[in-house]
C-alpha cells in the first residue's frame, strides 16, 4: 500500500471517489497512458485522476491530461457515461471504488510524454486497444468517445466553456 493511497482515502474508502478521465482522439487515433500507480499498474488506460474541490468535471479531466501525459485538448460535449470500478480484497472487503467520469476531446496540441502517473503513452485506434491489457470498461467508452467526435466537424468542437486548456 502507497503512502499517498492511505493519506487521501484511496485504499478501504469509506464511500465511492468521483475521478474524471479523458479520451483524446486525433486522425482515427485514442491517446492511452500505462498506469504507473497500483491499483491495474501497468494497465492501459485513459489520462484522468480524481476532481479536486471545487473543480468542475470537464476542468479536472484537462488538468490530468496534462498532469499526466502534458497534451493539450479541446473537451467536446458533457461527459460520457460513467464507469464505475469496485475492487475488492480477499476478504470481500472494498479495497478501492471509483465513479469515472469520462470525457470525449479532440488533441490540440502538444506532444503526449509520460509524467510521474504513465509509465508509457501512445496513440491507438479501437482495433488495437481491443487486444490490450485495459482497464474495466475501457473499449465501451472508446466507442462513445469516437462516436461523440465523430459528429463533430473537422477543426471544430462543440462543448462547454471550459473546452481547453
Amino acid at each position: 500500500m502507497s503512502g499517498r493511497e492511505q493519506e487521501d482515502g484511496r485504499l478501504f474508502p469509506a464511500r465511492p471517489l468521483i475521478g474524471v478521465s479523458i479520451a483524446v482522439i486525433r486522425g482515427g487515433r485514442v491517446l492511452l497512458a500505462a498506469r504507473a500507480n497500483e491499483p491495474m499498474r501497468g494497465v492501459w488506460t485513459l489520462p484522468g485522476g480524481l476532481v479536486e474541490a471545487g473543480e468542475s468535471l470537464a476542468a479536472g479531466a484537462l488538468r490530468e491530461l496534462q498532469e499526466e501525459v502534458g497534451a493539450l485538448a479541446e473537451i467536446v460535449g458533457p461527459s460520457l457515461t460513467p464507469t464505475e470500478i469496485i475492487l475488492r480484497d480477499e476478504a470481500g472487503r472494498i479495497r478501492h471504488h471509483y465513479v469515472i467520469h469520462p470525457h470525449a476531446a479532440l488533441w490540440r496540441a502538444v506532444e503526449p510524454v509520460p509524467g510521474p502517473e504513465a509509465l508509457d503513452v501512445r496513440w491507438a485506434t479501437l482495433d488495437e486497444v481491443a487486444g490490450l491489457s485495459t482497464t474495466p470498461g475501457l473499449i465501451d467508452t472508446l466507442r462513445e468517445a469516437f462516436s461523440r467526435v465523430g459528429s463533430v466537424p473537422e477543426g471544430s468542437a462543440e462543448g462547454s466553456a471550459e473546452g481547453s486548456v
